[in-house]
């Protein structure tokens, strides 16, 4: 999975990138501080994962992974390659979600390009790039659709017909994902990797003294009802406390200052939560002595599908797959008494996948 950090500058996305990653970019008091889209790679924290690693003492423990790109800031008349707006675009396309801060604190001493705070006029200013760059897509796909319809296809005729009224949508100002159409309509659309498809996760950037009682700042509730009316997700994140917590390596003093900030979650928590109910996510498990690993796959992947994430092999030549929940194996205590009490399960190809399954494939080539 990957995610783009995206914001306007001074708004925090640096610090938070930084504080998520521990990958030390630069987050000076300026614009284009981040010149280049930096990456940092983070593990998924999987307590059964971690469970599973101390019951088999494994060679090798694999956790499931999130790439973080934090992405240049953008300006105005950024679709039209003002700023670094080009680049910054092509680095979001290449995005499964976004991850868009938006600063909702108030301090005269961090500038803002603005000029002051105001998360909505941030918001729209992004989206209305990302928009423009996303009406030059569409006019060309309505121009490649219309010249293959010369021969009265109809199947392109109709494909023109549908990106015509998309156009009329995002002329508006409105975004791809809040255009309605059909499951059809929609499916064909998302052929195009349009920018404003992509979903949203809103990061609502506070101030130390505001994480623990976000419904308090106004502009954070001004973007909860924007992020409510769209159907995208918007979490509460104290950037410059992220950045504190990150730099405390012992465990034991990070759960403390943490507990003593009354923050029972990390900000790198929200967001992986949020991205895996946002992107509909679920990860399943692979464990013995030579690796305990977990997999991310979509919501309703059937076991052939999962199999294939490991190796191709497995899916093409998947026989069925043995299967126990991880409650079930924890509750157990071993496999041996999990298959005693008839806890492991033989699924065959239409098996839909649980979060937390253990499994172990069969195939044959």
């Amino acid at each position: 999975m990957k995610l783009g950090i995206v914001g306007l500058p001074n708004v925090g996305k640096s610090t938070l990138f930084n504080a998520i990653t521990n990958a030390g970019v630069p987050a000076d008091n300026y614009a284009f501080c981040t010149i280049d889209p930096n990456v940092g790679v983070v593990s998924v924290p999987d307590e059964r994962l971690q469970w599973l690693s101390d019951f088999h003492n494994p060679k090798k423990t694999t956790p499931a992974v999130i790439e973080f790109v934090d992405i240049a800031g953008l300006v105005k008349g950024a679709s039209k390659g003002e700023g670094l707006g080009n680049k910054f675009l092509s680095n979001i396309r290449t995005t499964d979600a976004i991850v868009h801060v938006v600063r909702c604190f108030e301090d005269s001493n961090v500038t803002h390009v603005e000029g002051n705070t105001d998360p909505l006029r941030d918001i729209e200013i992004i989206n209305l790039e990302l928009v423009m760059a996303d009406i030059e897509m569409v006019e060309r796909r309505i121009d490649k659709a219309q010249k293959a319809a010369k021969g009265g296809d109809k199947k392109f005729l109709r494909e023109a017909e549908l990106f015509s009224d998309l156009l009329k949508h995002l002329n508006e100002g409105k975004l791809a994902r809040t255009f309605d159409g059909d499951e059809e309509d929609m499916a064909l659309i998302a052929t195009s990797d349009l920018l404003t498809l992509k979903k949203t996760i809103y990061v609502g950037n506070l101030a130390e003294s505001e994480i623990n009682e976000p419904e308090q700042n106004r502009h954070y509730m001004a973007v909860k009802a924007l992020a409510d009316n769209e159907g995208s997700q918007l979490i509460p994140i104290c950037a410059k406390l992220e950045a504190d917590i990150a730099e405390l390596d012992d465990p034991d003093e990070k759960a403390m200052f943490m507990e003593e900030l009354g923050v029972n979650e990390s900000g790198l928590d929200k967001l992986i939560r949020s991205s895996y109910a946002l992107l509909g996510l679920i990860s399943f498990l692979t464990a013995g002595s030579d690796e305990c690993r977990a997999w991310t796959i979509k919501k309703g992947t059937k076991a052939p599908q999962a199999a294939g994430k490991i190796h191709t092999d497995f899916e093409r030549g998947f026989i069925r797959a043995e299967v126990i929940a991880f409650e079930d194996l924890k509750q157990c205590g071993t496999m041996a008494s999990a298959k005693s009490l008839g806890k492991v399960r033989s699924e065959g190809k239409e098996y839909v996948m649980k979060d937390g399954d253990i499994v172990n494939f069969l195939f044959n080539v």
